[in-house]
């Protein structure tokens, strides 16, 4: 069965079996690129204003997605959840872990207290040296693959396997689970007891949804440093959540987060499963699901489901934290290199005209947002400070801008998830006034690495401290 989903995967990949990309995706990239340049420039040519014009155009562009994102999150406040129109479908719950001991009992306890159980949880043990055997053994009563069936409480299943990836992880769990939704977990996620219920829901609502992804959010370790971390992470997540539901709404949705993602089983096997070659093997497999429904005209969607929810490990560290985005965004760049025949091409309707453009663009956003700043640190190194001074009128003109969104956004995010859990308004009008000094920088910072890693192909990650979920669970 993983020999057929190789198979598939060769055929419905853009990696490996490559399209021809349009002009306009050549267009758009190339001049992205060569715009950076001419702005760039500008600092050694002109005075004034004009000398700091890729930050001008960084801002811009950063505005112009706030307000896509704030149009279209009107609807939150007046699109009720569909009702269901038939049986819910059944669910299975894969978990690939790697050496993940001290995490995975929390994530298992939290599957076993959901309101709707699932059917099968599949432990993906991808080749564990640490205690996990023993914890799978000893705690569970499990025994390598066979299922173990409890009355009252969903099956579970022990697959241990020798070390090859999540993704590899996942396809040999997938194989083996035959409910209609298969829900992808990973060793450090906690899952809100309503979860798997809403998530049920809105696929038994929906026969033309076949990925949906969970809301999340993040948590850190105890430390100062850990309590940073979270602390801009939270906000970020809320508004990345926020803008993925703007996105929806243009059937255009691509970015998911594997670590909560539920997947109709049937369109995931159609598409070929996960790809292990891929860094962020979850975003890229939207694509080709998009891509699918496109060729054979199917209709399908993404969403991402408010309701249901989740809490995940974040980095607490800045190693940890550069390393995480270093994998993203180069992943990211992956991703799109491989569908760049989708970018700019109206075939695939809103996502060609409208998100795959956009995601082109953003391949150079933290390249000109820490060019941006650069200069201005220049320009007041070296006195030119009748430039520096409108410069940084712009910049509390646009940290004025982001906080109302961002104010805006946590209450909008309220009414959308109903969480209930209290907003600091002091703190988050802090983080928004910090973040662009802070913050942002170290998200730019690694994706710039990312770059490194996408074009030298160096890929050594190093292990995660799970601090924040031991300490939670």
């Amino acid at each position: 069965m993983l020999a057929n989903l190789d198979q598939t995967l060769q055929i419905e990949s853009p990696r490996l079996t490559p399209r021809k990309a349009p002009l306009a995706s050549s267009v758009i990239s190339s001049g992205a690129l060569l715009l950076f340049a001419a702005l760039t420039a500008q600092a050694f040519f002109r005075d004034g204003l004009g000398g700091w014009a890729v930050g001008l155009v960084y801002i811009a562009y950063d505005t112009a997605l706030l307000g896509f994102t704030a149009f279209h999150m009107r609807s939150i406040l007046k699109s009720p959840a569909p009702a269901s129109i038939g049986a819910r479908p059944s669910l299975g719950v894969i978990i690939a872990a790697h050496n993940e001991a001290s995490a995975l009992p929390i994530t298992i306890d939290a599957l076993m207290r959901q309101i709707d159980r699932p059917d099968l949880i599949v432990i993906a043990d991808d080749g564990s040296s640490d205690g996990t055997a023993a914890l799978l053994a000893e705690r569970y009563a499990l025994e390598p693959h066979k299922i173990l069936r409890r009355a009252g409480n969903p099956d579970m299943l022990w697959l241990p396997m020798p070390h090859g990836g999540k993704a590899r992880a996942l396809n040999n769990a997938i194989t083996l689970v035959n409910t209609d939704i298969v829900l992808t977990v990973d060793a450090d996620t906690l899952i809100e007891e309503h979860a798997i219920g809403a998530m049920q829901s809105r696929f038994a609502a929906e026969p033309a949804l076949v990925a949906a992804t969970g809301v999340l959010m993040p948590v850190c370790g105890t430390g100062p440093q850990a309590r940073f971390f979270e602390w801009f992470q939270r906000y970020e997540y809320i508004r990345n959540f926020i803008s993925r539901f703007a996105w929806m709404q243009l059937n255009s949705l691509l970015l998911i987060s594997g670590a909560f993602a539920a997947f109709r089983r049937e369109a995931l096997v159609r598409v070929g499963g996960f790809d292990p070659v891929c860094l962020v093997e979850d975003y890229e497999l939207i694509h080709r699901l998009h891509r699918h429904s496109v060729d054979h005209g199917l209709g399908w969607t993404v969403r991402v489901i408010g309701e249901a929810q989740a809490r995940t490990d974040a980095p607490e560290t800045l190693p940890a934290f550069l390393r995480q985005r270093r994998r993203w965004f180069a992943g990211f760049l992956q991703t799109q290199r491989w569908n760049r025949d989708m970018t700019g091409n109206p075939r695939f309707g809103a996502l060609g005209r409208a998100m795959m453009p956009v995601k082109a663009l953003d391949t150079l956003q933290p390249i000109y947002g820490l060019t941006a700043f650069a200069i201005l640190i220049v320009f007041i190194a070296i006195g030119r400070f009748s430039v520096a001074l409108p410069i940084l009128i712009v910049m509390l003109v646009k940290i004025a801008i982001d906080m109302t969104f961002h104010l805006w956004s946590l209450h909008i995010y309220r009414r959308w998830t109903g969480a209930t859990h209290s907003i600091s308004w002091p703190k988050a009008i802090l983080a928004a006034l910090l973040e662009p000094f802070s913050f942002q920088l170290m998200r730019h910072a690694g994706a710039a690495w990312g770059w490194w890693t996408f074009l030298t192909g160096r890929q050594s990650w190093g292990r995660q401290n799970r601090g924040g979920i031991v300490a939670q669970g």
